[in-house]
């Protein structure tokens, strides 16, 4: 039998364009934009990134997004680097979208739709690819975007980048939406399963350290060196998304469950917000929070202001206690490392690190400790006969110190911390 050499297909060629749009409400400053976008581009296996450009604008146009004399313009640069797909930093409407590829003859990708094919890419678990299936359609709905059959499928993925032969979608609203109540349907199914899951580590006595921060902040190599887990750990935006949990041992004999989560992104599309929402309640539900940070990069406040941001809208208790952790301290100039070091150790509830080299790791331990423990105080209670499971749970702590019967239930005296009560509530 003979073997025969199929050889790859070249890459996408790819280009990056940030619209900077005068009186936008895009906070970002325009070359870190476009760099992140430029990364984002980097992070989709088979693309080829030709060019890049910031592209300013007194205002958007209905029609085309760009005017007349820049569509020309842009149209030239395309044609001469043999561009494929266009990759826009922002919202582009269906209509835009169906204009600009039509002038330009090629594929147009906006923000929205390039993350929604990162995650389509990577989402590993069943419920990470129901939950990017749900996303992806709710986006499509409103364009009904059909195959790409100009570039190759080489990967998983969505199919907004498409392959020949490949069915295309001829889908209209109606399919999408029975496909959507069937995906909701098994989603469901999965979610139920995942509050089982959490239910039964409630019962555990170990509290729930959650990992945020924004892409690329280095969560999962920071939860590498914490845990000796080999969780992917790239340079690369989104290198993982489905959350993971390790147990881990404190400085004072304690133990807590450690969880990694999908990083966060300006602008993240409000489709994967909603459809994240199940896997993000890993972090609603946490003892401690710890927010990590590139702390040597150049819009390190900016991105550390967006996790808040997402944080908030996803609901997550004001009085959950967090601890910013200042990360790749390893990265910064000599004097920056040290003024850096300086400064966490001046504030509450920082603590500077790098997961690469261990530095400030017996200190983060030290400081989780600290945080979960926190200071205890005496309070007085009634738990109610059925509550037999929560009774339980104060015994298996350590918590009580007076327990009495009355006609109302139990009343008790329990000494605890303020995590060890919300945790308790959540019961």
């Amino acid at each position: 039998m003979t073997d025969y050499y199929i050889p790859e297909a070249p890459d996408t060629r790819a280009w990056v364009i940030h619209p900077e749009i005068k009186n936008d409400n895009d906070r970002r400053e325009p070359v870190a934009a476009l760099a992140e976008a430029v990364a984002l581009a980097d992070a989709l296996p088979g693309l080829d990134v030709v060019g890049s450009e910031i592209v300013r604008l007194p205002k958007r146009h209905p029609g085309m997004l760009f005017g007349t004399g820049k569509i020309e313009e842009l149209k030239q640069r395309l044609k001469e680097n043999e561009v494929e797909l266009v990759l826009i930093d922002g919202h582009v409407g269906p209509v835009q979208q169906r204009n600009l590829e039509k002038e330009w003859k090629v594929k147009i990708l906006d923000r929205t739709g390039l993350i929604l094919e990162i995650f389509g890419d990577r989402a590993a678990t069943r419920e990470g690819v129901l939950q990017v299936e749900m996303a992806a359609l709710s986006y499509q709905r409103t364009r009904l975007v059909r195959a790409w059959t100009h570039l190759e499928r080489q990967r998983g993925g969505l199919g907004f980048v498409g392959g020949p032969g490949e069915t295309q979608i001829e889908a209209d609203r109606r399919a999408i939406d029975e496909q959507l109540v069937r995906l909701k349907r098994q989603l469901d199914k999965v979610v139920k399963t995942r509050a089982l899951h959490r239910a039964s580590r409630a019962k555990v006595p170990f509290p729930i350290v959650a990992l945020v921060g924004y892409t690329n902040a280095g969560k999962s190599t920071l939860f590498n060196r914490l845990t000796g887990a080999e969780v992917m750990a790239k340079d690369m935006l989104f290198a993982t998304l489905d959350p993971t949990m390790r147990r881990v041992v404190l400085p004072t004999g304690d133990e807590v469950i450690l969880s990694d989560t999908v990083g966060f992104i300006s602008d993240l599309p409000t489709e994967l917000v909603a459809a994240f929402r199940a896997t993000l309640e890993e972090v609603l539900d946490a003892d401690l929070v710890l927010h990590v940070r590139d702390i040597g990069h150049a819009q390190t406040v900016e991105q550390a202001r967006e996790v808040e941001s997402i944080l908030s809208s996803l609901g997550l208790p004001e009085d959950t206690p967090k601890i910013e952790v200042w990360n790749k301290i390893d990265t910064l100039a000599s004097d920056a490392h040290e003024a850096a070091l300086e400064r966490a150790a001046r504030t509450e509830n920082v603590s500077a690190v790098s997961a690469i080299t261990g530095e400030g790791m017996d200190a983060l331990l030290t400081e989780v400790s600290e945080a979960l423990g926190g200071a205890k105080h005496v309070e007085a209670l009634v738990v109610p006969f059925a509550a037999g499971r929560k009774r339980a749970w104060l015994f298996e702590q350590g918590l009580v110190e007076e327990d009495t019967p009355t006609e109302e239930g139990h009343r008790m005296q329990v000494r605890w911390s303020a995590a060890q009560k919300a945790r308790f509530e959540r019961l």
